[in-house]
């Protein structure tokens, strides 16, 4: 009989998730609903400034809060630094974040630092940092996964999402897809090195993958408020996160292999395209079925050949034998000493993510 773990944990998840068409305009009354303030830093960047940033700076003006916003650059440490110091000067009481990854990452850790809440909105639907606890900042040259607090609230607006160009949807599934992989890195860690694994967590992240491959068709039609699945997917994996008190059930070796392209590649595709390619590898590398993985991806759009990403060969097989590096307090299928070159060639060739190679 297994044994239960009773060890006392803290889970910190989101107060509100408000989804739907025109949800925007609700953001008032849901601050109010929070009781966090008036007085509000607004984080974004330079494409949304001119455009969405201005009609949510009106909305909360017209309900007599004042805003303040920022512009970011990049989601470096540097940057956050520089936008804390915005909000001290400001003395702003709670933050938004309102975009892709980056604005909303870098809204995370400037709260987190200040004390404060933040509102997370975002304006498409590529990953699923957009509620949990972590946030991936640039430093040194590569990513790191830095500890914070999820959002107080998440406030999605799907004819807003719907809008967003559909790569971005794409790769929002693709994160979703690698979930596969990344729950089976975790109970291989749990069954070779007794790594705890929460069955809440990883039963919730396996829910989020039937999601989005019982309704590929639906995704991939574009049909008006298919974005409502995919944040939905998107959401339920942040709570994963959020339960398991790490990112666990959503990252595994196959995001380790997109963080080495991010750090190598002259050309680094969105993070849910390379995450997607890498689950194809771990999939054949734990025996699962990845063809069938692969026919998911067709079926939404997804690149199956790193030549579709920009991706080289090199590129790829230099990710696959150093990506067991990036995290070695990690236990993944990639073991402690990676691939050699000749396993990871036989990898990308048996998937078919590259042709055959002289």
């Amino acid at each position: 009989m297994n044994s239960v773990n009773n060890e006392f944990k803290h889970i910190v998840m989101p107060q509100m998730l408000s989804l739907g068409a025109n949800m925007l305009q609700s953001l008032p009354e849901i601050i109010d609903r929070l009781s966090l303030g008036n007085n509000i830093l607004l984080i974004t960047d330079d494409y949304l400034r001119t455009r969405l940033a201005k009609d949510v700076e009106s909305i909360l003006e017209d309900s007599a809060k004042k805003v303040t916003v920022s512009i970011i650059k990049d989601s470096t440490l540097e940057e956050v630094d520089s936008q804390s110091k915005i909000l001290h000067e400001a003395k702003t009481e709670f933050v938004l974040g309102l975009g892709g990854g980056r604005p909303i990452d870098i809204a995370k850790l400037v709260s987190f630092k200040a004390n404060q809440r933040f509102i997370s909105i975002p304006t498409i639907c590529s990953h699923d940092g957009i509620a949990s606890s972590r946030a991936s900042i640039t430093g040194s040259g590569k990513k790191h996964s830095i500890q914070a607090l999820p959002p107080i609230a998440v406030v999605a607006d799907t004819k807003i999402l719907d809008q967003s160009p559909y790569r971005f949807s794409a790769a929002g599934c693709g994160d979703i897809l690698s979930k596969e992989t990344a729950i089976k890195d975790w109970t291989l860690a749990h069954r070779l090195k007794n790594e705890p694994v929460s069955e809440y967590s990883i039963a919730l992240s396996q829910m989020t993958v039937t999601l989005i491959t019982n309704n590929a068709d639906v995704i991939r039609s574009q049909v008006e408020g298919y974005t409502r699945i995919v944040i939905k997917a998107l959401l339920s994996s942040s709570l994963a996160m959020c339960v398991a008190g790490s990112s666990r059930p959503g990252s595994g070796s196959e995001h380790m292999f997109s963080h080495v392209l991010d750090s190598i590649a002259e050309k680094p595709a969105l993070h849910g395209e390379q995450c997607a390619l890498g689950t194809l590898i771990m999939a054949y590398l734990h025996d699962l079925d990845w063809k069938a993985i692969r026919l998911i991806m067709q079926k939404i759009g997804l690149p199956i050949k790193a030549k579709d990403l920009g991706l080289s060969e090199e590129e790829v097989i230099e990710a696959l034998k150093t990506a067991h590096s990036i995290r070695p307090e990690r236990f993944t299928i990639l073991g402690k000493e990676g691939l050699t070159h000749e396993a990871a060639i036989r990898a990308v060739e048996t998937t078919g993510i590259v042709d055959d190679i002289s």
